[in-house]
């Protein structure tokens, strides 16, 4: 299994393209609101980017929050598969993320990174990639700030 990874983000120019692919690709939308991943600025205006998606935990804390099964747990590696036919757009899944990894649209539909790389061939110089599960393995508890 694959776990999706923002690797190489000095060389990010805050172009968007990732965000953009995945919101038309994975979420069917033209919006970089609507994406799995999301790029924010740290401060800088021509540098100095981040890639704010989901961390692949395991357990996710996403999926034991939702009330009806649509974040489900991925089999292996960490991380979710939403099946949005079971949201009811409560917004319990983005409260439960550690990261701010979900996103919630204006019509209260969520969106997370599912670690299928269709970003990755979008992005210009590189940043991102799919690494093995087992090489990047960490409980999200371990590796968000928020749980210390």
């Amino acid at each position: 299994m694959k776990i999706h990874r923002a690797v190489r983000m000095e060389r990010c120019i805050g172009c968007h393209s990732c965000s953009l692919a995945c919101a038309r690709l994975v979420y069917k939308n033209l919006s970089w609101n609507t994406a799995g991943i999301r790029i924010r600025s740290t401060g800088g205006v021509s540098s100095g980017f981040q890639a704010i998606l989901c961390l692949a935990c395991d357990p996710a804390p996403c999926a034991a929050a939702c009330p009806t099964g649509a974040m489900v747990q991925r089999k292996s590696g960490g991380g979710v598969l939403l099946k949005k036919s079971l949201c009811i757009r409560c917004g319990q899944c983005a409260k439960s993320c550690p990261v701010e990894a979900i996103n919630i649209d204006a019509a209260g539909n969520p969106s997370v990174c599912i670690h299928c790389g269709q970003c990755i061939p979008y992005c210009p110089h590189g940043c991102l990639e799919l690494v093995d599960a087992e090489a990047s393995a960490a409980p999200c508890l371990e590796s968000c700030d928020v749980a210390k």
